[in-house]
């Protein structure tokens, strides 16, 4: 239980400001849903899910790789070889990308918006050469460095949010202001919100400075094969992955079918961004959960490392499994159970799309479940698997959205999304008991998982019921004080005792 109350208050130092921060950041969505429409919104959420998959290519698994053999080898060889790697295959894809600027944005069918793309590489550029420094701060165990950068990333790009998309357009309009009428357009928002994200990860980057400044032209191309090797199966995996978590905002493009009724070409367009914006905006209903896995791997990958050769590992695995699913299914159970609250963080026009989020969230339970179990192939070298895996998800997620998202819209692609979850993780489970068993308590996971499900129903019952929004958040809140006096007996208790 001490592996347990460790890797929570490492997760806590690591995730507490990012959770804190990605959360005021959550508060963004009403910022951006009551001031820009669901077309234009769209375009947010496309370019950041292309974003997601060029980051997994631009950082190709170095920073696990750097987990992994900074364990073996001198921890500063390792940082200079991942670095200069960085540094030099960085530089590579940026003198592309700017020489075939024109192209890609044709192809993205960007053309009014160039800027729009120059800002992406730039974030991209930026934000891999920051990969390897933050993974030196948690190999050197300083998460509180590290989330003190992280939340200035984050609490930047919220300030620069609120001053361009809310308080510049209150100016423009009604002030005489020379220098905001010189430089701001109030007819473009959309460039605000990825000028904002530029300028906070150039800002996190001059903090990472110090990091920067212990890198030295000391490579070690033995090392560097050694690490592309283990690193290249994780980028594979990561991209296949990165196809299970953000294929279904680029599928809504192009395989939802348009309504009759629309026939003019730019109305056409208009209508399916804004598919893909409603998605978008209530996929961040989902969030809560992924930022307590985004803190949670964090805080994890390097204690998992730490424990791999030792007695108690499998033991300390177990435990964190079923904590975390715990844990993980009462967000599920807040969340759906205060929804008459949450909704109002997005406008009226894209609260059509609310019927997701109890699929989105249910999925992103299964997505941590299969992170806590992806261990297995990191500890014994074994990386093919996790690529191997993310493949067959990424192809469940290809046919599922080509067959359900013409049927069923954004509906469509969230079930996907879910039986793709289901899938790698159940998957994951059973190869990995083959090569590294560990003895997780399946029925207590399965458990609190459907536990959870069960309460969501009967706040389901009390809201069709038509009572009210307040009556809706008694019984809500008593079902998840129950759903919290069962954990406690069964298992929270007990931590309790024997930390």
């Amino acid at each position: 239980m001490s592996d347990i109350k460790k890797l929570a208050g490492q997760t806590a130092v690591y995730g507490v400001p990012t959770i804190v921060g990605r959360f005021l950041n959550y508060f963004l969505v009403p910022l951006y849903t009551y001031n820009i429409a669901a077309s234009e919104y769209g375009m947010v959420s496309e370019l950041y899910a292309y974003v997601a998959f060029l980051m997994i290519i631009l950082t190709y698994g170095m920073e696990t790789a750097f987990f992994r053999y900074s364990q073996e080898y001198d921890k500063n060889k390792v940082f200079n070889t991942a670095m200069l790697s960085l540094l030099c295959s960085t530089a590579m894809f940026l003198l592309v990308t700017f020489i075939c600027l024109k192209p890609i944005t044709n192809a993205l069918e960007y053309q009014g918006h160039p800027s729009y793309i120059v800002l992406f590489l730039l974030i991209l550029a930026v934000d891999a050469l920051k990969a390897i420094p933050y993974a030196l701060l948690r190999r050197e165990n300083k998460p509180k460095r590290f989330a003190l950068i992280k939340t200035m990333d984050i609490f930047s790009n919220i300030l620069f949010n609120l001053f361009f998309i809310a308080l510049c357009p209150y100016l423009y309009k009604n002030t005489d202001i020379a220098v905001i009428k010189s430089f701001f357009n109030p007819n473009d928002l959309v460039f605000y919100i990825f000028l904002s994200n530029l300028l906070a990860c150039v800002i996190a980057m001059v903090m990472l400075i110090p990091e920067y400044r212990k890198f030295r032209w000391n490579f070690n191309f033995s090392l560097l094969k050694k690490m592309l090797t283990y690193g290249f199966p994780v980028m594979i995996g990561g991209l296949a992955g990165m196809v299970n978590e953000t294929f279904d905002r680029i599928a809504l493009k192009h395989l939802v079918r348009t309504p009759q009724d629309i026939t003019d070409t730019s109305q056409i367009a208009s209508w399916k961004m804004a598919q893909i914006g409603i998605y978008g905006a209530c996929y961040k209903l989902s969030i809560v959960i992924s930022l307590f896995i985004q803190a949670f791997k964090f805080a994890a990958e390097p204690f998992f490392f730490s424990k791999m050769k030792k007695a108690d590992a499998k033991q300390s695995y177990s435990s964190v499994m079923t904590a975390f699913v715990m844990f993980l299914s009462l967000i599920f159970l807040v969340v759906m159970g205060y929804i008459d609250l949450f909704q109002y963080f997005m406008g009226s026009e894209y609260r059509i799309g609310l019927e997701v989020v109890p699929i989105l969230l249910m999925a992103n339970i299964f997505l941590g479940i299969y992170y806590n179990l992806s261990i297995w192939y990191k500890v014994t070298d074994k990386t093919k698997w996790g690529a191997i895996i993310a493949i067959i998800g990424a192809v469940i997620t290809l046919a599922g959205n080509y067959v359900l998202v013409p049927l069923m819209y954004y509906m469509g692609a969230a079930i996907t999304t879910l039986i793709c979850y289901v899938s790698i993780a159940v998957i994951c489970y059973f190869v990995g008991q083959r090569h590294y068993p560990v003895a997780y308590n399946v029925k207590k996971c399965l458990f609190y998982i459907f536990f959870a499900l069960a309460l969501y129903f009967v706040t389901l019952l009390a809201r069709n019921a038509e009572l009210g929004t307040v009556f809706n958040l008694i019984i809500s809140t008593i079902l998840i004080l129950i759903y919290l006096a069962v954990a406690f007996k069964l298992d929270i208790k007990r931590m309790i005792r024997e930390r």
